[in-house]
């Protein structure tokens, strides 16, 4: 299967391959160390796997620093199987412990002995900022650590030499997202998969019963998982340690949950995390919360604590492919490493993978805390990074509405249409839009089922309330249609007339991409369209242009890795059966390969690597080589529209009848229960995020333009909203078609397909891996980001 395109290798240099890094001879050590997290399995089997793909020895180091410095039956050889069936598992499989042992220096003498007898000097550390700052310390004494046991006796002399420096790799794998450097930190996306689950299933009961809910979640020193669920789920309030609520927040807080009342609404959600404070320091507990509102108000009111049940549970595909993608970059690092090498972090940063000093992570890490408890607040909300802060205004914006006489009016109008198939999030973000747009001062109209119900006029305008409790509802509230406005530009024009549209918002996939070309090429005939458009991408599909994730992909994402986890439990239940699932997606083969990677499949077949019978023959052998392990079960993807001739059947039948004795198969469709559901945390937080920001662009474009007749004619007020890498970026349209497909409706180029040669290499295959964009250590102030875009936060 053919080589990945290298195009993107950093300038003039040629690509660097994997094949041209070598683990031969050298021991890697992984371990998992403090509060476990979902998704830490992933990344031991990453390292595992792709340690061995190299060459390299590598062992399991179980219990964390404990296990380092007991030694013996702690540090054992891991092979390709002692990984298998661990992706969906949460939690740790080698254990974690806090370790007191290793604080003092006799206790990392241990460690170290046990090392060095194993040829073990390269370390991978899955920890919070406690075990990697251990790391680090441990790395620094290492010289002076082997001279004493040479010293002792309890090394040789040449031992010394032989190993003279340790290198150190650290991942983040913490619920809390409470790492300076990293926009997520491993098993952070699964946290708020468990709260959103107990959100919504809370808001059931509390709207029959007319109920207010405060709910704790973790977080003690830091209201990340805190922030985003309230962005997810539209809490009335949230209280966070790092931006306490202002003196006189207990009036405001009752004020605004007996308003929502009063409009009609049923219930109030208050989220509080563990760590909450008031401006003193002093703590605000959700017993409080509940003493003070049924004081008050006399409203019925729970509490709800989820403790442990945020760590616990399945990992999400979200942290499955991060943690996978995070463990192949640490082995590269460590293959990299010189003595002069300083400990590194790899993180991601936008939708790139980095790598970033530890030492200088870990101290800004500590300068929050230390701004909090100075009561610098404003300091540690800048010190969480860009995501934090941008989470925390687009709440505030969204949460609380000013009274109208407060808001500046700005006397435009402003659609926003739902276009295409109905993507998992798209209500989030009418809703985001709709209070945005308000709070900007504009009128804000609902179109209802896309371009055909503009061209009829179901248009109708709509209000804060109507958008309450939007975020958690899957599908298209507004409705949507696949109708693309050309038939209809005439009666569309005249409907942009008579409701006096200044800007529209479109949301919406690959139809949606070609309205909006439509409505440029029109621009000329009909003036009502040269006014700001913008286009924001939902689809499962994942195959806009223009921007690397699209809403909706994510919960799609979801779906199929469950769905794969419950056939995979069917397959090694009956052993030796081979699952042969398709997938959705058009001819874009995005949630084949994630899917793939996320739920450890075999094989993915995509329509954009071209395969022929060759290569699935070189799978049913790969397979039937796998059948005499001890993991007896295979699990093959295949994108609906990868091959004309190579049909589902037609791969199930040859798989059957190649497989005759050694394994039989079953095909399954996954078909439409991947538009469905209700939206994971990412595409609640990802929709709301990014149509806030869609509105606030539109907002600028009309500042100062009405009453004055403008005509908006240039290219550059008409956009695709995306995220390409790290940056957040508007592109004309126009400028876009060059790089669009349009008979496969798929962009040209696509970032994902440099990630295909690991699902390969974790499936057992030979594949070649481009680590060009991975050697250069950054630093942290470096925010890299092109001259027209802004730093994007996932």
């Amino acid at each position: 299967m053919g080589d990945v395109d290298s195009s993107s290798a950093s300038s003039g240099s040629f690509p660097k391959y994997l094949e041209h890094l070598s683990g031969d001879g050298k021991a890697i050590g992984v371990l998992t160390s403090g509060g476990d997290a979902q998704g830490m399995n992933a990344a031991v089997r990453a390292v595992v796997r792709m340690g061995i793909y190299v060459g390299a020895k590598v062992y399991f180091i179980c219990e964390g620093y404990q296990g380092m410095v007991d030694g013996g039956s702690n540090i054992v050889e891991a092979n390709w199987e002692s990984v298998s069936s661990i992706l969906q598992v949460g939690g740790t499989i080698i254990g974690s412990a806090r370790c007191q042992a290793f604080r003092s220096r006799e206790g990392r003498l241990k460690a170290a002995c046990n090392l060095v007898r194993l040829g073990i000097t390269n370390l991978c550390v899955i920890g919070g900022d406690g075990s990697l700052t251990g790391a680090n310390l441990f790395r620094k004494e290492w010289n002076g650590l082997l001279e004493e046991l040479a010293k002792n006796g309890e090394i040789e002399k040449d031992a010394v030499e032989k190993h003279s420096y340790l290198n150190v790799v650290g991942m983040v794998g913490s619920i809390d997202n409470d790492f300076c450097g990293t926009d997520m930190t491993i098993g952070t996306d699964s946290a708020l998969h468990r709260i959103i689950e107990v959100v919504d299933a809370i808001m059931t009961t509390a709207q029959s019963h007319q109920r207010t809910f405060v709910l704790e979640v973790m977080g003690r020193h830091c209201g990340y998982l805190a922030l985003v669920s309230a962005l997810a789920c539209g809490a009335d309030w949230v209280f966070l340690p790092e931006s306490p609520p202002e003196d006189g927040w207990e009036e405001n807080m009752c004020l605004k949950l007996s308003e929502n009342r009063a409009q009609k609404k049923r219930l109030n959600i208050i989220i509080v995390a563990e760590g909450a404070i008031d401006t003193q320091n002093k703590p605000i507990s959700s017993e409080k919360i509940k003493e003070l509102v049924v004081k008050q108000l006399g409203f019925d009111t729970r509490v709800t604590i989820l403790g442990h049940v945020q760590r616990g549970g399945t990992p999400s595909a979200f942290d499955r492919i991060l943690a996978s993608r995070m463990g192949v970059e640490a082995v590269v690092a460590l293959l990299e490493a010189t003595p002069q090498t300083p400990a590194c972090v790899v993180s991601l940063r936008g939708n790139h993978a980095v790598r970033l000093p530890l030492m200088e992570c870990v101290q800004m890490t500590q300068d929050v805390q230390k701004a909090m408890d100075e009561r610098r607040f404003k300091d540690a909300v800048q010190l969480r990074g860009r995501s934090f802060e941008g989470n925390l205004k687009t709440y505030k914006r969204l949460a609380v509405k000013l009274p109208d006489d407060k808001i500046t009016k700005s006397n435009c109008n402003v659609a926003v249409i739902n276009v295409g198939a109905p993507a998992a999030g798209m209500n989030a973000a009418v809703r985001s839009a709709v209070r945005v747009g308000i709070a900007d001062g504009h009128r804000m109209y609902a179109v209802y089922d896309g371009f055909d119900g503009f061209a009829k006029g179901q248009v109708k305008e709509i209000r804060w309330g109507d958008v309450g409790g939007w975020t958690g509802q899957g599908g298209s509230i507004l409705g949507t249609k696949r109708t693309l406005p050309g038939k209809h530009l005439e009666s569309i024009a005249e409907q942009m007339r008579s409701y006096n549209i200044n800007a529209l918002l479109i949301i919406g996939g690959f139809e949606a991409y070609l309205g909006l070309l439509e409505l440029a090429a029109a621009r000329e005939k009909h003036e009502e369209f040269c006014v700001p458009m913008v286009m924001v991408p939902a689809t499962v599909s994942n195959n806009v242009p223009g921007s690397d994730f699209s809403i909706g992909a994510d919960t799609a994402l979801n779906t199929i890795t469950d769905t794969c986890d419950r056939i995979k439990l069917s397959a090694s239940g009956t052993k030796r059966r081979v699952f042969i699932i398709e997938t959705m997606g058009g001819y874009c083969g995005y949630l084949a390969n994630m899917g793939g990677l996320a739920a450890g499949a075999d094989a993915a077949y995509i329509f954009e690597e071209p395969f022929d019978i060759r290569d699935l023959q070189s799978n049913v052998e790969h397979l039937t080589e796998k059948m005499k392990t001890s993991i007896q079960r295979g699990l093959v993807l295949r994108n609906e529209s990868c091959s004309v001739n190579y049909t589902t059947d037609f791969i199930y039948q040859l798989y059957s009848e190649e497989g005759k004795g050694v394994f039989d198969c079953r095909k399954n469709v996954l078909g439409h229960m991947q538009q469905g559901g209700s939206p994971s945390p990412f595409d609640r937080n990802f929709g709301t995020k990014i149509s806030a920001r869609a509105m606030e662009w539109i907002t600028d474009k009309l500042k100062g333009s009405q009453g004055t007749g403008k005509k908006f004619v240039s290219d550059d007020s008409i956009c695709v909203l995306g995220i390409i890498k790290r940056d957040l970026l508007f592109q004309p349209v126009v400028e876009l078609k060059k790089e669009t497909d349009f008979e496969h409706r798929i962009p040209k180029k696509q970032w994902w397909l440099k990630l295909r040669p690991l699902m390969k290499i974790l499936a057992k295959y030979k594949a070649s891996y481009d680590v060009s964009d991975a050697g250069k250590l950054e630093s942290l102030g470096h925010q890299h980001t092109t001259s027209h875009g802004e730093p994007a936060a996932i």
